[in-house]
């Protein structure tokens, strides 16, 4: 019998493209006076889109204005980008960092990879096991949700939490006493069992509530994008609630039209504006396997206005009212997703088993329900930042704050924040004179 030999390839030639046309760069902050432009150009691929606004995002840019073109094989987009203050990105480690990342020296994916605290680890990598959650959300199911692993013994290093329309979705680092990933498949067993039993509450179908590890490597919010997305959130059909994101108010106004000569659907989107807002609705429609050719991307006051030029990806445009519809509901889910107003808390505190399970104990008790939660651990010292409701959906009291801020302030130090509706506009603070929703004021103060 004959052998077949097969002809070889070479397992770096579809990297031959990116070596003949290496990706540019460059970060300018001559061009105009209140922001800096970001521009990259390279070969088109999928998802390529969605990375560089990852990266942008994980960097805390606020992006202002943009223009994407991708059409005849070539990737070409301009950011306007400020910093959380509204300035210029003047640091020399930051814009290096653009330039490694973006540039040839270093791919979009990878740059994603080595940007610490926005992924999702592995299954018992490194010093952390990563734990998904996803059920319905009701007062106190994050307290109890701590408490469990508290008794467990397992501490909570990291975590995201976001809820939408009556649904919850968590991303948790956690390791053991010893800062070690839990490996003993028994203890993970147990503590799932745990978390799913939680999660059901006094349901009986097995589709309300999910626990799961985490199996390879992604980032964090996009995770939980994908997870709420699966989870049909944006269905809400029917389903009423006070939260104010739901107001018509603040309702994105989103329509969709077909170009019949250019062969592409049209959404446009305007809603009042915020950090992270273009990354959202990118990451929504690159999930929803839509691919971007051209957007512009531009704010004007409290609102801005998106608008992205998609096909599917196997090259059909939006022709049904179904499909239509769906990708508006998806859009506006993914918008509303992210906003929180009213009241947020920053803590800073000393890290240990039982930190999380403590404080939101303390909030549980005090009447408020946890609309989005962010925790993450330094060193030491743990760093949580928690948007509060009362167990109604409306907003908080400041009796009730306060009468907050005594009872856990001896130990752990507090931050009242009043969110406004513009999430770019500075918050009223109470407590200290300024601080970063990203910790940086308050890890200081914590430290003196």
């Amino acid at each position: 019998m004959a052998k077949v030999c097969w002809p070889y390839f070479d397992p770096e030639y579809e990297n031959f493209s990116n070596r003949i046309n290496p990706p540019r760069v460059s970060v300018d902050n001559d061009s105009c006076h209140d922001c800096t432009l970001i521009k990259f150009d390279s070969i088109n691929k999928p998802g390529i889109l969605l990375e560089v606004v990852q990266i942008l995002t994980d960097l805390d840019f606020i992006i202002t204005k943009a223009y994407i073109s991708s059409d005849g094989g070539w990737f070409m987009d301009v950011f306007h980008v400020t910093d959380q203050q509204g300035k210029k990105i003047t640091d020399s480690k930051t814009i290096d960092f653009i330039e490694k990342v973006l540039g040839p020296k270093g791919q979009s994916t990878e740059g994603v990879k080595s940007w610490q605290g926005k992924r999702v680890g592995v299954h018992s990598i490194g010093d952390h096991t990563a734990i998904e959650l996803i059920g319905r959300d009701r007062p106190g199911l994050l307290s109890e949700i701590s408490a469990a692993l508290a008794s467990l013994q397992f501490n909570v290093i990291a975590a995201e939490v976001w809820t939408h329309n009556r649904r919850i979705a968590c991303v948790l680092y956690v390791n053991d006493a010893t800062n070690q990933a839990m490996d003993d498949s028994k203890r993970l067993s147990i503590m799932e069992e745990q978390l799913n039993h939680i999660l059901r509450g006094c349901e009986d179908d097995e589709k309300v509530a999910r626990t799961s590890f985490s199996m390879g490597l992604t980032h964090m919010d996009r995770r939980l994008h994908q997870m709420l997305f699966a989870d049909r959130d944006y269905e809400s059909a029917g389903v009423t609630t006070t939260d104010v994101d739901c107001a018509p108010s603040f309702r994105p106004k989103i329509r969709i039209e077909r170009i019949v000569e250019k062969g592409y659907s049209v959404v446009s989107v305007r809603c009042k504006d915020r950090a992270k807002l273009m990354f959202d609705i990118v990451c929504t429609l690159t999930d929803m396997q839509y691919v971007v050719f051209h957007a512009t991307i531009s704010s004007e006051g409290l609102y801005a206005s998106q608008e992205y030029f998609i096909r599917h990806m196997d090259g059909c445009t939006l022709d049904t009212e179904g499909e239509k519809e769906r990708v508006i509901k998806c859009i506006e889910a993914a918008i509303q997703r992210r906003v929180s107003e009213g009241v947020s808390l920053e803590l800073c505190a000393k890290d240990r088993v039982g930190l999380l399970s403590e404080v939101t104990r303390i909030l549980r008790e005090n009447g408020l329900t946890v609309s989005r939660a962010g925790v993450s651990t330094i060193g030491e010292k743990g760093l949580n930042v928690f948007y509060v409701r009362d167990a109604s959906g409306n907003p908080v009291d400041m009796k009730i704050i306060e009468a907050l801020r005594k009872e856990i302030g001896q130990t752990v130090m507090v931050n009242v924040k009043r969110v406004p509706a513009n999430a770019k506009a500075p918050a009223e603070t109470r407590g200290w004179a300024k601080t970063s929703f990203f910790f940086g004021n308050l890890f200081e103060r914590f430290l003196t």
